[in-house]
């Protein structure tokens, strides 16, 4: 266990004792001391339980504290966190004085909510999962990271990730090994999978993740979540330790599609700070909440991406299980067809840059810090300060020697080839969304490397694309579709998910923490 989370374990139990000490002592107009249950609790459902006074921001944190205490560090040991917020209450108690007094900032004032551990945060560590970035105080919270304090949202803590986000099992040198509440002996998918993990066994209302290849849907889809990589420019990375500023953008985990578009109106929109997100400007609906309509997708062609099912007999339960998730959407209306794009495999290859620019960027990231404890990757990779989990892809970034190359240049050149060709193919033939499998095999065994990835189509070709559940294997593990739409066409996706998962009903939460 790291320092930094024996101290705010440590904290926290000073905190929680003080906590029962105060609760004898509410005055008489407090909320009911019969704890208002959270598990399964929606975004809104928490609002208007403390709408009606029928439950705190401090007890609802304490709640999820305690659900914490006994799955996260006991019972199954999911191992979500890095870092549980020692500050949680105080936050809890000073939005609850707010309230009292008359002032709600919006429904997430008062909701508890995890940060992958990349995110900068003024009051808490950010170490990217790396024992190198161990105790790192930026002094400063991340463009989206503001945005969610300002509308009242409570940090509940910090969650693991595959180190410096460059993996998708969530294995660290910082929070060790991440595990899938649906099967503790499984991994939960990456790099987000802290995030995931936690959101699944309800340790916090909804959490934030980065997606650079699949970061943000493939631990959403491996804990029957919804997780939306939206356009890149929809929202800003300023704050985000960078794995690749071409391919990075951040984003919300949520149980429900409603919590999702809750998160994402909290922190979406133009940053001075991140050019990219001039594109946003005039192409974000006032609310997502608002822009979804009815569930009737009679509008709606979904083009099901054949050559993204895999043809290997490991691939067969899982497209099974997405074939009939889209078959669930032709019966309520929408237009499914089979869609084959050209030459596809050969317009995706070569199109990723994570090794050509990750060196680069956690420099440029780094510099902006005098008091980061390392100052460059060949540091890290010198002071031994990482996972070996991660070394080989680590010692490849390193031995780039330049930011301009002539591979580099050909791979960006490709991807806007590709971008071209996938978007004229689906604009040809009317599609709203293309589907395919958001992994083509189910979660890996712990120790395992993780087969199936369909990650880099949305990395591309820059556009959004929503992991949705899509149901479960024979032995209980869940498995999720990716929709793919066009240019900030995220409203799409929402309306198609929001539709989806009315008639369905598909979250079943894991057993291993009731």
């Amino acid at each position: 266990m790291s320092k930094t989370l024996r101290y705010a374990i440590g904290s926290l139990v000073g905190v929680v004792a003080a906590a029962i000490a105060v609760h004898a002592q509410r005055p008489a107009d407090a909320p009911p001391a019969t704890p208002f249950d959270v598990v399964e609790k929606t975004i809104f459902d928490l609002k208007n339980a403390m709408d009606a006074r029928q439950a705190t921001s401090r007890q609802i944190v304490e709640q999820y504290l305690e659900r914490i205490k006994a799955y996260d560090q006991a019972g199954p040991r999911i191992n979500a966190f890095i870092l549980v917020n020692p500050r949680a209450l105080e936050a809890a108690d000073a939005l609850d004085a707010e309230r009292r007094a008359g002032k709600v900032r919006g429904p997430l004032h008062g909701i508890p909510i995890v940060l992958k551990d990349n995110y900068a945060t003024a009051d808490m560590p950010t170490t990217a999962g790396s024992l190198a970035l161990e105790g790192f105080q930026t002094g400063r919270d991340a463009f989206m990271v503001k945005k969610l304090r300002d509308a009242g949202a409570v940090f509940i803590g910090k969650t693991n990730l595959h180190e410096l986000a460059y993996g998708i099992t969530s294995i660290s040198s910082m929070g060790g090994q991440t595990r899938n509440p649906y099967d503790p002996t499984r991994n939960p998918g990456g790099s987000s999978g802290g995030t995931g993990a936690a959101v699944a066994a309800n340790f916090a209302a909804a959490g934030m993740g980065t997606d650079t290849c699949g970061s943000i849907r493939n631990p959403s889809a491996d804990n029957n979540l919804f997780g939306l990589r939206g356009t890149l420019g929809l929202s800003s990375r300023e704050g985000i330790v960078p794995l690749s500023h071409t391919q990075d953008i951040g984003g919300p985990l949520a149980r429900t599609v409603t919590d999702l578009m809750l998160m994402l109106d909290a922190t979406v929109g133009f940053d001075p700070a991140d050019p990219l997100t001039k594109a946003s400007n005039g192409r974000i609906p006032r609310t997502f909440l608002s822009s979804v309509g009815d569930s009737s997708l009679g509008d709606v062609h979904i083009g099901v991406l054949t050559t993204l099912f895999g043809s290997a007999p490991e691939d067969t339960e899982v497209a099974d299980i997405v074939r009939r998730a889209v078959a669930m959407l032709g019966r309520m209306g929408a237009r499914v067809s089979d869609v084959t794009i050209p030459d596809f495999d050969e317009l995706i290859q070569g199109t990723s840059v994570l090794s050509a620019e990750f060196k680069f960027d956690l420099l440029d990231f780094l510099v902006k810090y005098p008091k980061a404890p390392v100052r460059s990757l060949d540091e890290i990779l010198n002071r031994g300060l990482y996972s070996t989990a991660i070394d080989g892809v680590l010692r490849r970034s390193n031995a780039v020697e330049s930011r301009e190359t002539e591979a580099y240049r050909a791979a960006l050149t490709k991807r806007d080839v590709a971008r071209e060709r996938i978007v004229a193919a689906m604009v040809s033939q009317g599609i709203t969304a293309l589907a395919y499998p958001t992994l083509r095999r189910k979660p890996a065994l712990i120790g395992e490397p993780q087969a199936g990835s369909n990650c880099q189509l949305s990395a591309t070709t820059g556009l959004p694309a929503m992991s949705i559940p899509a149901g479960f294997t024979s032995d209980g593990l869940p498995i999720g579709m990716d929709l793919l739409g066009g240019e900030f066409g995220e409203q799409a996706l929402l309306k198609i998910a929001y539709a989806y998962e009315r008639e369905t009903q598909p979250r079943r939460p894991p057993s291993s923490t009731p």
